[in-house]
């Protein structure tokens, strides 16, 4: 697909333009509205997609659950069935659009691979998270960042304190909640753990309050996200801190999610996958 139409599809989910001006834009590059209404099928997310793990896979159980601390805030736990002993856990933040089909695979599949895991509904506190995209990401541009500070601190606490908890406490986040993971390390000392997928980057002056190691990936078409990797970098280094950083050549922002074939690689998603659940392992034991 023609860069410039994934380019526009990012400023528009991104807040930069509402949906008419969007409509037009990709019908002038598309050629005609029809074209265009065939290419944002295919921009737009196919929650058909979503299941790689079913919510009946033998494998584990789920349930929504209540997170203390903030009135509202609930999260969508999975765990290994079978497991024995104390566990890691890991909390899932989700992108701009809430905790939708996707998101909630992604959390069936951390928990596959023996984490207690929680994906953290940042939009329960106003309602749940909606099916409608437009909307959520409406709700998202809504809230502030202290409240999602706040949020991810009573995640973790949540984790910390369950009876099959071993303690330690990992975040992912995927594009805005990338950044929240982010802002989470600066802000909470409890967290072990931080991957953050193509993640807004925090300030630099803050980075040094960062106790969690930290892995981060972007794509390397993410010109909008990929602008802030130097100052991060250097501030990491500077600071003393665990870290790794991975560009993906030829890929775009949203590369990991599967159920937008515009933005999807494969390839880059399946070896961040791959190394993001051996960092975990290895800094969550």
């Amino acid at each position: 697909m023609d860069q410039r139409i994934i380019d526009l599809y990012d400023d528009f989910t991104h807040g930069g333009m509402s949906r008419r001006n969007f409509l037009d834009k990709l019908a002038a590059l598309a050629g005609s509205t029809a074209a265009a209404t065939t290419l944002l099928s295919v921009l737009q997310s196919n929650y058909a997609q979503a299941q790689t793990v079913d919510e009946s896979d033998p494998r584990i159980t789920t349930e929504t659950v209540d997170i203390p601390g903030v009135p509202g805030l609930k999260g969508y736990l999975v765990r290994p069935k079978d497991a024995t002993g104390k566990l890691p856990t890991v909390i899932v933040i989700h992108e701009n659009r809430g905790l939708n089909p996707h998101i909630k695979d992604v959390t069936r599949r951390v928990a596959t691979q023996g984490f207690v895991a929680l994906g953290l509904d940042c939009l329960s506190p106003m309602g749940g998270t909606p099916a409608d995209e437009d909307k959520g990401r409406e709700m998202i541009g809504q809230l502030k960042q202290p409240d999602v500070i706040a949020f991810g601190k009573a995640a973790v606490a949540y984790l910390k304190g369950r009876p099959d908890s071993n303690g330690k406490v990992g975040a992912i986040g995927f594009c805005w909640g990338g950044g929240a993971v982010n802002n989470l390390a600066v802000n909470e000392p409890d967290l072990n753990a931080g991957v953050a997928y193509y993640g807004g980057q925090p300030k630099a002056e803050d980075v040094p309050r960062i106790n969690a190691a930290m892995m981060l990936h972007y794509g390397g078409l993410d010109e909008r996200i990929n602008a802030g990797i130097p100052a991060y970098e250097a501030a990491l280094k500077q600071a003393g801190k665990t870290y790794e950083i991975y560009v993906y050549e030829g890929a775009n922002h949203a590369f990991n999610n599967d159920t937008g074939a515009a933005r999807y690689n494969k390839e880059a998603a399946d070896l961040a996958w791959s190394r993001t659940i051996g960092f975990l392992k290895k800094s969550l034991a």
